[in-house]
């Protein structure tokens, strides 16, 4: 089964918020048997062909000790919106939500797990509830921090997606028929595009031309909703930093 870069990036973004995961493209195009191969360019990259920018891209941004993930994500139940910073000591930051219906800040240490909902996004999940009963969990934590062991049981999906290793775990199977494109810019940082299609859908990545060759930027183009991702600040510590204030402590809640 062929799996795209962007989709193994959507499987862990879903993730995060408990949402159905965007699943891998099973598109009718076959991936072709070796590389394809190109004509020697000039520019960016020289000489190489694209399957082979693609896997210089994806051993650079495997490699990466620490980045950041902005973009949306298409979703059976909506469209997961993230900006989130990560690192391979399994601290992230960041917020995350679904589209119109609120968003949730995370910060995750290597002990603690740190969230604060907004209203939109707790009267969402208390669709189907009593009024009452979501009206109490707006009163209780709207614009709270709360915090949990990252090693409970409820924790260990969110340290999970919040380890960078496990989130570009599937990088390394992607396999690329990808033909060189345009060069470009993203956030001012010269680009080389690279295209591939999947079935009826498009692909277009962006990998840096200067520096390491990192992945920018994935685009998807489909009959439906595309998706973007962006990446950036690579190798930058993640700010961990715990919040202050009133924090509730779930786990003394619990018992």
């Amino acid at each position: 089964m062929r799996r795209t870069t962007l989709a193994a990036v959507c499987l862990a973004a879903a993730a995060a918020v408990g949402l159905t995961a965007c699943g891998t493209e099973t598109g009718g195009s076959k991936k072709a048997e070796g590389k394809v191969t190109e004509k020697k360019e000039t520019g960016p990259f020289p000489g190489m062909s694209g399957p082979d920018i693609v896997d210089k891209a994806v051993k650079a941004t495997t490699g990466a000790t620490s980045l950041r993930v902005k973009g949306s994500v298409p979703d059976e139940s909506g469209t997961v919106e993230l900006d989130m910073a990560f690192d391979t000591k399994g601290q992230c930051a960041g917020t995350m939500g679904m589209g119109g219906e609120g968003s949730l800040d995370l910060i995750t240490t290597a002990r603690t797990v740190y969230m604060k909902y907004d209203e939109k996004f707790l009267r969402a999940q208390g669709k189907g509830e009593p009024a009452a009963d979501t009206q109490a969990a707006v009163d209780m934590l709207a614009g709270r921090w709360v915090k949990t062991s990252a090693t409970g049981a409820d924790a260990k999906d969110l340290a999970s997606f919040c380890d960078l290793d496990v989130l570009l775990a599937d990088f390394k199977d992607v396999n690329s028929d990808a033909r060189r494109g345009k060069t470009a810019t993203v956030d001012g940082t010269p680009a080389l595009t690279l295209t591939e299609n999947d079935g009826t859908d498009r692909y277009t990545l962006y990998v840096a031309a200067e520096g390491k060759p990192y992945l920018l930027k994935v685009v998807k183009e489909t009959a439906k909703t595309p998706e973007t991702l962006t990446f950036g600040d690579y190798d930058k510590p993640v700010d961990v930093t715990p919040p202050t204030g009133d924090i509730m402590d779930i786990d003394k809640l619990a018992g």
